[in-house]
């Protein structure tokens, strides 16, 4: 195989597209570096090994969700347009994603063997939680607002998976439809 340049996000994608469709433990080096069509050795100029990429591929969607979905929430937009975008962000993400959700994939997969995957998805999920309350604040109560956020967030985790099985995005689209009749 001809060695060629590749970035390290380049990887991280390949990676996390892996990672969703196989499963971490299932994924090898050797199956990323074929992904990206380099020789095995060529990855560790970038990453010293499994472990790393994963972590590193948490945060990568972690910043991704805050830079263009968590956002939202501090934009000059009434309470239901907000949630509306934040929605409508969401559900274009997850239809467009092989595999559903990593962080949840992982968080089921191995967060119990790895702490530090486990503190990137508790505080990705917080992060959201706390995005979602903020807006819901508009409207209800400090409690009631995180109760409504928390909510949705684990009806919409299992549509994902829903989805992933079925291949049934009405189902998915409903949750967040579900959320916007509450403001």
């Amino acid at each position: 195989m001809a060695i060629k340049k590749t970035s390290k996000e380049e990887i991280l994608n390949k990676a996390i597209n892996l990672f969703k469709t196989q499963g971490f433990s299932n994924t090898s080096m050797a199956n990323i570096a074929d992904e990206c069509g380099l020789i095995k050795g060529s990855i560790y100029h970038h990453f010293k090994n499994k472990d790393e990429i994963g972590l590193e591929a948490l945060k990568y969607i972690s910043e991704y969700f805050d830079k263009n979905i968590f956002s939202i929430k501090d934009e000059t937009l009434l309470t239901k347009e907000k949630l509306e975008k934040i929605v409508k962000k969401t559900d274009e993400y997850f239809l467009n994603s092989n595999g559903g959700c990593l962080l949840a994939n992982l968080a089921t997969e191995v967060s119990n063997q790895n702490e530090a995957y486990k503190t990137v998805i508790i505080d990705y999920f917080k992060t959201w939680e706390d995005c979602l309350a903020k807006i819901l604040e508009e409207k209800y109560p400090k409690n009631e607002a995180q109760d409504l956020a928390y909510e949705y967030i684990c009806s919409l985790q299992g549509a994902i998976i829903m989805f992933n099985l079925t291949n049934n995005k009405k189902r998915l689209l409903e949750i967040g439809k579900n959320l916007l009749t509450k403001v």
